[in-house]
């Protein structure tokens, strides 16, 4: 069955399951959970010990019988019992006791453009441990598109790029549907994971788990361009001696590391607009590339895309939480009926 724009409305809650971070839009009450996809479990007892942003500060400084685990990847879940579990102290007593009195609880989920059948049941069945007697699923793609603003019910294109922490995803939009579409698994992680390789094999330098988006941050000005601060002086491991180290690392030489796994992303890119029909990719030419996501705030992202495409490229308001958005505005009823693209449920 595929669900309508009205079935939206009549949910009560909708969740947006990253692998980074996750989010809840309650109706009428607004964004109650902004926290990491995390938690830290005492392998002993099996007990929880704690969610969010204490446990994401919890990974790699725990001893053996605490474990910090992340029950989503990819945008999928991949632990059903430990996604409940963190979501309901997540949503705190409070919270979870104001939903249990809805009648007929229903809850609403963003799912991943083309999520196979099984990461779509993953999800459903997480949320309904939580207490919903039915739950839709809408592709983060439109829900994105809704919560950043772009007039996805005009028969003009929208082109939106959906830069998550495990996979980019890239669509073209047109009448409140998606003409095209690619999904590609390269994110946030990916940059992360070539920025502490490069480190590892140049200067034999084993960084901190948080050291890497500080390392990022490092990278602004101009970012991925040449025009950044010539050198950063970075703290870690020693691979040899495993003693305190900190080594300057020259920027440039760290662009072009974070350079290699963004070219998946601009051939993801090649391929939605050379399957795109011709008039769509005109209209493209003036309104450009919207970035949403959290990994669209990489330094020097944006312009990177502005100089591989010819294209205008901007970044969402907010664009961590666009998808979050976009699913309140649909319960809310916020967006005129033609807006829906969703998935069968």
């Amino acid at each position: 069955m595929t669900v309508s724009l009205e079935q939206l409305r009549r949910c009560h809650f909708a969740v947006d399951l990253g692998a980074a971070r996750t989010r809840v839009y309650v109706k009428g009450t607004g964004l109650v959970v902004d926290q990491p996809s995390t938690a830290a479990v005492n392998t002993r007892t099996g007990g929880l010990i704690a969610v969010g942003e204490f446990a994401e500060k919890m990974t790699g400084r725990t001893p053996d019988y605490i474990k910090v685990v992340r029950p989503v990847a990819g945008g999928t879940v991949v632990d059903i019992e430990m996604a409940q579990r963190m979501l309901r102290h997540l949503l705190g007593d409070k919270m979870r006791r104001m939903l249990r009195r809805k009648p007929r609880l229903r809850a609403a989920a963003c799912a991943p453009h083309d999520a196979d059948p099984l990461a779509q049941r993953a999800t459903i069945e997480t949320l309904v441990g939580l207490g919903a007697r039915r739950v839709e699923l809408v592709d983060t793609l439109i829900a994105a598109a809704v919560g950043c603003g772009l007039p996805v019910e005009r028969p003009e294109a929208t082109m939106i790029m959906v830069c998550g922490a495990a996979a980019t995803q890239v669509a073209v939009l047109s009448l409140g549907s998606i003409v095209t579409a690619d999904r590609m698994p390269v994110g946030g992680e990916a940059v992360d994971h070539a920025i502490v390789q490069h480190l590892r094999h140049e200067h034999g330098l084993i960084l901190p788990t948080r050291s890497v988006r500080p390392l990022q941050l490092a990278l602004s000005g101009n970012g991925l361009t040449p025009h950044g601060p010539a050198s950063t002086e970075i703290h870690g491991r020693d691979v040899a001696t495993g003693l305190a180290r900190s080594v300057r690392v020259d920027t440039a030489a760290v662009r072009g590391a974070i350079q290699t796994p963004l070219t998946a992303v601009l051939d993801g890119i090649g391929r939605v607009l050379r399957d795109c029909p011709p008039d769509l990719v005109a209209d493209l030419a003036d309104r450009g590339i919207m970035m949403v996501g959290g990994s669209a705030l990489l330094p020097g992202f944006d312009q990177m895309l502005r100089q591989a495409t010819r294209m205008p490229v901007h970044i969402a308001e907010r664009p961590d939480i666009c998808a979050a958005q976009g699913l309140g505005a649909m319960l809310e009823g916020r967006i005129e009926p033609l807006v829906l693209d969703p998935l069968a449920a």
